[in-house]
């Protein structure tokens, strides 16, 4: 299907969710009592209307800055900065007391991963919303259960009957009371003893990870069928009695030791998963029985050629086809979203994951369901339909959304043929053991294609093959064991939830960084502060302390600093600092991070080190002044991919560093060499007109209403700096200019001038998956240097191509000498490839001569050829004239290239098909002796391999091939010898 009518489709037979299927379930007909959109804006209006709370909008599901996480797996993802008190004080997060919001939530891969689970029961889901609310150190216990109580019976209409409530019961071995305060509360708010049940820590306790915030919870169940007492089914896994809501009360901190201290602000916690309550609130008992899901069902049933959803599970669904409708509504839903938000399917981390979900949802359609290629992506309209009010980018980006689908589905198309041709290859193999399948070759199909193990096994089980379990478990346990090692990597002394409270007790004021930005042209010459400052405190790893000794890791808190911390994609400064009487005593700054208004610089104390000591902060301003280049080179490069490839240009990520900058932005496909240059030259104009960097604090929602400014996914202070190139911020305010220029809200550090830039060259563009590409440049001298390595480049290419076209073989040029001629030309060719792959050079270039070698490798592969087959000629009727048509046929032939030994063997074998035909040739170079031969087919005495292989293992070396032809090598210093043992091994052979 072409991808104008993919974009065209809309959801399939009118409005959503119109007809009964067969079972009797509506697809809509007449409309549920509360729509999940009503469900949901109830929620929403009961706690921003009625108590106060802040509307809070979904945050991307990609992670901000939080690499223990795949995905935004919960609520309380975007707020960590104030659970664990790292919230930039100036930000709008500082001030949150009441917050409430719909996240979107994906859970697949990581701690929470629900893939696997998604289809065999009617309930679990890789994408789902929760319904959160939060206070920060405002309300606590009794407020959030009387919200949440009131909100279900009042204004949900739920029964009180049907709902039993958990809370913490105690845990001796922590010794952790009961949350006896909580249990009080709601016998007081009314409910009934027995429908009040204690739980122990894996129910009722919350944690954060294996350190961080966390408290006991109280958790609101629903039982679908009433009328009854089912106590005994809360937490029993039982699909008639579920969790619906977890309020959780945040008061302690787990430390390192596992230890609990008490927090000094207490918060709460709550979520509700939309589509559970949407069921109970429709009376439904699966989540893909309301019109969350409907519609895509109907949709997909549309597409199918199966009989529609029937709602069933287990052995009654035989031929798997309502497991399939579940699973590709589900991961449709996840695969809109994650893409939308910029997440698209690769090759590690959460891409790889979302590509696993987008090839079983292929699978599934295209196997159980007989749906035709292109399904998948004529969902997206429907998912739009049903989310994109509440999720706008999902309206925005679903064109991109139906491309990436589309493209990603047709190349899983093609790794299944590839996949199978290696399946195949693998059971042919001399070395396969029958009936067990190389775990090795199983796991490269998974990791390699990204092919799922389960699919795997059901490829081979068409064969009669099994996978080597054992060892395909050691080496996914080995995987997870390079990969868990590599994660936790991080050797950072950075302040906890307590140290930083404690510190806003003791009143220890936020670090002033101001100075960072304190530089100044003076002479064409950037010249940077002076920074003496006093140690407010230090930080051991696990506390506040008032010293440290000699060679202990610490933090060190200034209440000044000129160093700038690791921050909005910038890597920190380097340099060192000097104690007041101690001059002579360097402590090197090993990193720069910010938590919460505080500036912590991390070092191993060379000497003894104490509050109160004063300190003088030694930058290192060649550093310093590099990254100043890369970041402000990274604005106009951002702003001129803008102007070259148009305004759907979205970055998705960045790095500046001192000896290059990674710029990662959507676009379809790689950059042609044309827009390579065009970027190229669109940086240096603005380079060259040395235009002023204008840097300017303006109040955040001032600053949004900037025309072209270039934001990112990031909770920015307020005020919120901005720099433009050009024109001052307060230009751009209010449409006062028609100029476009580069304009980001930004916190780094820049330049002055665009001048001091020099040049910019892009050394690297490639796409990471499918719509997203990441470009990596270099500046000033390494960027002349990368032109003058092209330059060099660029005349080797010129001057071997004038070699080649002077090599090529003429009727009167036969000579070995032209062979061994074309044969260093032809190597050439490869060295010049490999050095052209890897210099940096500017990447329109590179791209041009790759182009270019690639066209001189064919030809020079072609002149080869044929200069081989010209020579073989010459020897093979050479050896016709001196051996005439024999049955057996060993002598020796003069040349250094075993591909000259083959071809003569096979010339000599068309002449003569009934002989055996073995060639043996001295390499003048090396002393190896080598070897090639061919033997009739359907040879009753002899294979060809067995036959050259004996030969060669009697030489020292080793030969391969079939049982037709083969080839080897081996050393020998006599040749006549090895042509006598040759020719007796097959003699014997034929004798017998």
């Amino acid at each position: 299907m072409s991808r104008q009518l993919i974009r065209g489709l809309r959801p399939l037979g009118g409005p959503p969710g119109l007809l009964p299927t067969a079972s009797g379930r509506f697809f809509g007909g007449s409309a549920p009592e509360l729509p999940a959109v009503q469900v949901r804006s109830t929620f929403l209006d009961f706690f921003r209307q009625k108590h106060g709370h802040l509307l809070v909008p979904s945050s991307p599901v990609r992670p901000r800055g939080d690499p223990s996480l795949l995905f935004v797996n919960a609520g309380m993802n975007q707020f960590k900065p104030i659970f664990l008190g790292t919230a930039d004080p100036r930000s709008p997060m500082a001030s949150y007391r009441r917050v409430v919001n719909s996240q979107k939530c994906v859970r697949a891969g990581g701690k929470h991963n629900d893939l696997d689970d998604v289809g065999r029961d009617t309930y679990h889901h890789t994408f789902f919303e929760m319904l959160g609310t939060w206070s920060f150190g405002d309300y606590f216990k009794e407020e959030a259960c009387r919200m949440a109580w009131s909100l279900l019976t009042e204004h949900y209409g739920i029964s009180a009957d049907r709902l039993y409530v958990s809370y913490f019961g105690g845990d001796a071995a922590s010794g952790l009371q009961s949350d006896e305060e909580t249990r009080h509360i709601w016998l007081d708010m009314g409910v009934p003893p027995g429908h009040l049940l204690p739980f122990g820590l894996k129910e009722n306790f919350w944690e954060m990870g294996d350190s961080g915030p966390c408290g006991p919870c109280t958790e609101i169940h629903y039982d679908h069928v009433g009328g009854r007492d089912a106590a005994k089914l809360v937490n029993a896994n039982s699909p008639d009695v579920v969790e619906i809501w977890n309020l959780v009360f945040m008061q302690y901190n787990r430390e390192a030791d596992l230890s609990l201290r008490r927090l000094p602000q207490f918060s709460v916690d709550t979520g509700m998963g939309l589509e559970r309550l949407v069921s109970v609130l429709q009376g439904k008992r699966s989540t893909y029985d309301t019109d969350l899901f409907t519609p895509l069902l109907h949709a997909l049933h549309q597409r199918s050629r199966v009989a529609p959803y029937g709602g069933r599970t287990g052995s009654e669904d035989q031929d798997r086809v309502d497991l399939a409708y579940r699973v590709v509504a589900d991961h449709i839903r996840t695969l809109s979203v994650c893409i939308a938000d910029g997440v698209h399917p690769g090759m590690s981390g959460a891409e790889l994951v979302l590509r696993r979900i987008l090839r079983r949802a292929v699978r599934f359609c295209m196997e159980v369901l007989q749906a035709p290629q292109g399904t998948l992506a004529s969902l997206v309209p429907t998912v739009t339909h049903l989310l994109g009010d509440v999720y706008p980018e999902l309206h925005r980006e679903a064109d991109q959304i139906v491309d990436v689908i589309n493209e990603n589905e047709a190349q899983f198309l093609l790794s299944l043929q590839q996949g199978s041709r290696l399946i195949q290859r693998t059971l042919c193999r001399k070395d396969y053991k029958h009936g067990v399948f190389p775990a090795s070759v199983a796991w490269s199909l998974h990791r390699d294609l990204g092919f799922p193990l389960d699919l795997v096994d059901l490829m081979l089980e068409d064969r009669g093959v099994q996978v080597d379990r054992q060892e395909l478990d050691r080496i996914i346990a080995e995987n997870h064991k390079v990969s868990s090692e590599q994660a936790g990597a991080d050797l950072s002394v950075m302040l906890d939830v307590l140290s930083l409270a404690e510190l806003q007790r003791l009143g220890v004021p936020h670090t002033d960084d101001s100075l960072k930005y304190g530089y100044r042209l003076e002479k064409d010459r950037y010249e940077f502060p002076t920074c003496r400052a006093t140690v407010l405190a230090l930080y051991d790893g696990e506390a506040l302390v008032s010293e440290v000794p000699e060679g202990r890791r610490c933090g060190v808190v200034l209440d000044l600093t000129c160093f700038y911390s690791e921050q909005g994609g910038q890597s920190h400064d380097r340099g060192y600092f000097t104690r007041h009487g101690l001059q002579d005593v360097v402590f090197p700054v090993e990193a720069v991070l910010r938590a919460g208004g505080y500036v912590v610089h991390q070092v191993t104390a060379a000497d003894s080190l104490e509050t109160g000591d004063q300190v003088h902060l030694h930058l290192d301003q060649v550093h310093r002044m590099s990254c100043m280049v890369k970041h402000t080179a990274t604005h106009l490069l951002n702003f001129a991919l803008k102007k070259v490839l148009g305004s759907s240009v979205q970055q998705r990520g960045s790095h500046v560093s001192a000896d290059r900058l990674r710029f990662d932005f959507t676009v379809k496909g790689s950059l042609s060499v044309s827009q390579l240059q065009q970027v190229e030259r669109c940086v240096s104009d603005m380079v060259t007109a040395n235009q002023i960097v204008h840097s300017q604090e303006l109040p955040l929602q001032r600053a949004k209403s900037i025309r072209g400014l270039r934001t990112v996914d990031e909770v920015y202070p307020d005020p919120v700096r901005v720099v433009s190139v050009g024109l001052p911020a307060s230009e751009l305010l209010d449409h006062q200019t028609d100029r476009e220029t580069s304009v980001e809200l930004c916190c780094g550090t820049h330049l002055l001038r665009t001048g001091d830039i020099e040049d910019l060259v892009i050394v690297s563009e490639r796409q990471m998956v499918k719509g997203i590409s990441r470009v990596i440049a270099v500046t000033g001298r390494e960027a002349a240097r990368a032109r003058e390595a092209g330059q060099v480049l660029s005349q080797d290419v010129d001057s071997l191509a004038a070699r080649l076209t002077g090599s090529a073989p003429s009727s009167l040029d036969s000579a070995p000498s032209s062979l061994d001629s074309a044969q260093r030309l032809s190597k050439e060719v490869g060295v010049l490839s490999d050095a052209v792959d890897s210099t940096l050079i500017p990447q329109w270039q590179r791209s041009e001569l790759q182009a270019r070698l690639k066209a001189l490798q064919r030809s020079s592969n072609t002149t080869v050829r044929k200069l081989e087959t010209r020579e073989a000629a010459v020897r093979a009727q050479a050896l016709l004239e001196k051996n005439g048509r024999k049955e057996l046929l060993v002598d020796s032939v003069e040349t250094d290239y075993l591909s000259v030994v083959m071809k003569t063997v096979n010339q000599l074998s068309s002449v003569a098909p009934l002989s055996h035909v073995m060639l043996l040739a001295h390499q003048q170079h090396s002393g190896k002796v080598l070897c090639a031969c061919q033997v009739p087919k359907d040879s009753p005495w002899i294979a060809a391999s067995d036959w050259a292989v004996a030969v060669c293992r009697h030489l020292g070396g080793s030969a391969g091939g079939s049982a037709l032809v083969a080839k080897g090598t081996g050393t020998s210093s006599d040749i006549s010898k090895a042509l006598r043992w040759a020719e007796q091994f097959a003699r014997q052979k034929t004798q017998r």
